[in-house]
């Protein structure tokens, strides 16, 4: 269960670094465009002075709003956790407090480490004394969403896993990844990139209940996109296999060209593709956003096995930030206190902007009610320039992505072919089966399963 919980985050996130912006006349411009300590990007900022007043709700005074956030750095098998949310989520605090905070009031962060399998006795600390839980990510939020439900602890998280949550009430995302629609930008796009190769492609099974669960939803993501995918009938072992060359011998007598992997750039997953190359298979290798990662360059600056590679985003690349204000000043800030820079640092980043914008409208009538409306009522959110346009009122995903490519140590942007630019289509939006959602909803396409009469719903 807990590598279950651990892959289904990387399937919208990654650990990529950056380095620094850099010094001298880039980093000037790069600073400089980033529109200075009072706009995020193309956002004006959400902070500052004001003289809003009132203890309006749990860890809300006239002086001070309590949130909480965190990740899972303390998990034994995988020290620092995305750890890169609370450094963003503790950079953003900091950026706006310098500012006067929200209306004035000063935002007091709670930073909360869940170590993988305490998320529920997180959430019952919350409970007691957090107004919201802003930019927070737990692997194991099946086991916290009961409790959050239960005591009202309204949430604007960087990421959902299970479907509960991902659909849960009183939630809302910056990017949201809810279980009944899909964002199928990145199979259009491979469609445009390998016309000829509509044929050839197949997904590469596993044998764990999630990834199944997963390659459904792809299947028709790509069936979509005009593929007609190929069911060699590999499954591969999760845990792993003592020797991978029967299964890429298999996909080789398959015929193909092409395989779409749900799976991280881990050991497991390199020995596959070295399998892959020696029974003299050279495949376009497809991934999600987990593929644009640090172990993969390095992996690949190596080996040279990753050359064919692309991985799909909704986000902007780190690289990119030449050209992107917000994902300039995203970095400026992390690194300014030593933090770690990656997509799920800006995944949380974009939770806490989406978060301050709404509490800025409350003003002194910052309630968790009010919270919810003012969230409910934002359809077009992209994080001043971090991300494709989504809409989190309605949780539903984004119409856009973008590829990357990987060659050697270095990605590049693959498509579209201008730098920073998203490709964008109201059909990349996919309608998922139900059998697929893991949970039931209601007709506000909301999770039933802890709904209970005092839950919070939007009043707009």
């Amino acid at each position: 269960m807990l590598a279950a919980a651990v892959l289904t985050i990387t399937s919208c996130a990654t650990e990529r670094g950056a380095s620094p912006i850099g010094s001298g006349t880039q980093a000037a411009e790069a600073q400089e465009s980033s529109g200075g300590s009072q706009d995020f990007g193309t956002l004006e900022s959400p902070c500052g002075e004001g003289d809003a007043s009132g203890a309006t709700d749990q860890g809300v005074s006239d002086t001070e709003i309590k949130i909480g956030y965190g990740d899972d750095r303390g998990y034994a098998q995988s020290p620092g956790l995305n750890k890169e949310m609370s450094d963003a989520v503790t950079a953003m605090i900091d950026w706006c407090n310098e500012q006067g905070g929200i209306n004035g009031r000063t935002i007091v962060g709670t930073d909360y480490d869940a170590a993988m399998t305490q998320a529920n006795t997180v959430m019952q600390e919350a409970c007691r004394s957090e107004f919201m839980m802003v930019g927070h990510g737990f692997a194991m939020d099946q086991t916290a969403e009961q409790t959050r439900v239960a005591c009202n602890m309204a949430a604007v998280p960087a990421y959902t896993v299970s479907p509960d949550a991902a659909n849960g009430p009183m939630t809302f995302q910056g990017v949201p990844f809810p279980v009944d629609y899909a964002n199928g930008a990145a199979w259009f796009q491979m469609a445009k990139m390998h016309p000829d190769m509509l044929k050839d492609f197949d997904l590469v099974g596993s044998t764990m209940p999630t990834i199944i669960t997963s390659l459904q939803k792809t299947r028709s993501m790509a069936e979509a996109a005009g593929f007609e995918l190929k069911n060699c009938g590999v499954t591969i072992n999760y845990q792993g296999e003592p020797s991978y060359l029967p299964f890429a011998e298999k996909y080789k007598q398959c015929g193909v060209k092409g395989l779409w992997t749900s799976r991280s750039p881990v050991p497991n997953e390199f020995n596959f593709f070295k399998a892959v190359q020696q029974v003299g298979l050279d495949p376009i290798i497809f991934g999600e956003a987990t593929w644009y990662a640090d172990t993969a360059s390095e992996f690949n600056e190596g080996s040279g096995l990753l050359d064919n590679l692309n991985a799909d985003m909704t986000f902007q690349m780190l690289e990119n930030a030449d050209e992107v204000p917000a994902v300039a000043k995203y970095q400026e800030l992390v690194e300014a206190q030593g933090g770690k820079t990656a997509l799920l640092g800006m995944q949380a980043t974009s939770s806490f902007l989406l978060w301050a914008t709404a509490a800025k409208e409350c003003g002194s009538d910052l309630t968790r009610q009010c919270m919810i409306d003012e969230l409910a009522s934002i359809h077009e959110w992209d994080g001043g320039g971090l991300h494709a346009v989504t809409d989190p009122g309605k949780n539903m995903p984004a119409k856009c992505g973008l590829m990357v490519a990987l060659e050697g140590g270095e990605y590049t942007q693959a498509f579209p072919e201008k730098k920073a630019e998203f490709d964008c289509s109201d059909e990349y939006l996919i309608k998922t089966e139900p059998s697929t959602w893991g949970t039931e909803l209601g007709p506000d396409r909301i999770s039933t399963k802890y709904l209970g009469p005092n839950v919070i719903k939007p009043q707009v």
